[in-house]
């Protein structure tokens, strides 16, 4: 049986109120140990245990579900990174061939053991084959992981640079603030209402001021355990 190459569905928005789901990467991730549990499964439920095969039912439905939400999610990504994701999934040699054809094999298993049919045949070729979809897991979760961590890197860039352009900003209203309190001061009765607005400019700016470098402090910790 010929299996297509996994192609990418246009993205499902979430239903309003529901829980936030897992991330690209943990979904990716979780992929792995629900491969293995439902190969367990369907070994004891081979045995005649039906309450293994009913939870080897619950664990593939949940295995398939998943795999069409990290499909349905590729397409959010910015061009460079969705073109990494497509280089990994799909084509000849993508891994998106490799889980199909696990999906496909476990659907089958299952079936065989629902009508009580031989399933030992199955389940041997999806041992045999199991690192081969463990690895396909696998090199989904790191290309998951390396673009995470592109776009964290990214997203620390543009922040220390808004940081610094509002350290900035601070230190040139403080300057204003001093150079106000001094033409006040010059100005005498005149000036008090202005010598007001001075300081309370000068307060704003050094709060400003010190939650910059606050923020200064904890970019510098992050870089540090980058």
């Amino acid at each position: 049986m010929s299996h297509p190459a996994t192609t990418l569905a246009p993205a499902v928005a979430p239903a309003p109120g529901a829980n936030a789901p897992l991330s690209d990467l943990n979904l990716a991730a979780r992929q792995r140990m629900l491969s293995q549990r439902v190969i367990m499964q369907a070994l004891l439920a081979s045995h005649g245990d039906t309450t293994q095969l009913q939870a080897a039912q619950k664990t593939f439905q949940l295995f398939c579900d998943s795999e069409a939400k990290l499909l349905a999610t590729l397409t959010h990504y910015e061009p460079l990174s969705a073109r990494q994701l497509r280089a990994v999934y799909e084509g000849p040699q993508g891994i998106g061939v490799t889980i199909e054809t696990f999906i496909d094999r476990m659907r089958r298993t299952l079936e065989t053991i629902s009508r009580k049919g031989d399933a030992r045949t199955l389940l041997a070729d999806m041992v045999a084959d199991n690192d081969t979809v463990l690895n396909a897991l696998n090199k989904a979760t790191s290309t998951f992981d390396s673009i995470a961590q592109a776009q964290s890197d990214n997203l620390f860039k543009e922040l220390s640079g808004i940081v610094s352009d509002i350290h900035t900003i601070a230190r040139e209203a403080k300057i204003v603030s001093f150079n106000a309190q001094v033409i006040a001061a010059r100005a005498g009765d005149k000036g008090r209402e202005f010598a007001v607005v001075a300081n309370v400019l000068s307060g704003i700016s050094t709060e400003v001021d010190r939650l910059t470098q606050k923020a200064i402090h904890l970019a510098d910790r992050k870089s540090q355990h980058a």
